[in-house]
């Protein structure tokens, strides 16, 4: 059984308070270097993204200085991070469909960021939540499981979880929600 409206509310009034400016705990200063966080945020925690970027990020700022950095120089520098080969495979095929279709920009869309290689459902919505505060509830393991735990949905997928999400969440905590249930 899911929750009722006002009790829905009651618990984003209380996490909101709980936890003063939510946000990403990714390491980044553009639009880009977000994205490639996220990519590799899959399946490991933000710190340890945060730990294999500090060095990479300083030489990397745009899709063309990856892409010269190159794929093996790349995989030694995020080996520390789980599914390394795989993701430094999809960020070097991403960078290359950055230049070639977007101009070298990170598209501000989900079905174009969803064209990227490396980016799923999830990985888009953060992106599009955090880069251009756009209303997304990008669910991931975390927020799967507490809004199923809570009785914020009762879902068998992240899609559905997102659908479900975004239709009982108050407007006003919205673009900030999925950071509070990852936060809690």
């Amino acid at each position: 059984m899911v929750l009722k409206k006002n009790t829905i509310e009651q618990i984003f009034k209380l996490l909101d308070q709980s936890i003063q400016n939510p946000k990403s705990e990714l390491v980044y200063t553009n639009h880009f270097q977000l994205l490639i966080s996220v990519i590799l945020s899959a399946q490991t925690t933000d710190v340890a993204v945060n730990k294999a970027t500090k060095s990479l990020f300083k030489k990397i700022s745009t899709p063309e200085s990856l892409l010269k950095l190159g794929e093996e120089k790349l995989k030694s520098k995020i080996k520390s991070i789980g599914l390394y080969n795989n993701k430094a495979k999809n960020i070097i095929k991403c960078c290359t469909r950055l230049i070639e279709k977007f101009n070298s920009t990170v598209p501000a869309n989900r079905k174009d960021l969803e064209s990227l290689p490396g980016v799923g459902s999830k990985t888009a919505g953060v992106v599009l939540n955090i880069a251009f505060n756009k209303v997304t509830i990008p669910v991931d393991t975390h927020v799967f499981r507490i809004s199923n735990r809570i009785g914020l949905a009762k879902t068998k997928t992240p899609e559905q979880t997102e659908a479900a999400l975004l239709k009982i969440v108050p407007d006003w905590v919205k673009i900030r929600a999925h950071h509070l249930l990852i936060l809690h």
